[in-house]
């Protein structure tokens, strides 16, 4: 596991736009859940990355 804080916190953020992903389409509001989409995914890549 990574000495580094930063790579989890990345992961929780985006689990967290994921939950945001699934309200707004919920809602209706699809290119929110896009925006969000591509937020999520970035977020999880870069605490991947960071790993």
């Amino acid at each position: 596991m990574s000495s580094n804080w930063t790579a989890p916190v990345m992961l929780f953020i985006g689990l967290f736009l994921i939950g945001g992903v699934v309200s707004f389409f919920r809602q209706g509001m699809k290119a929110g859940a896009v925006v969000l989409g591509a937020l999520a995914a970035m977020a999880i890549g870069a605490g991947v990355l960071w790993w």
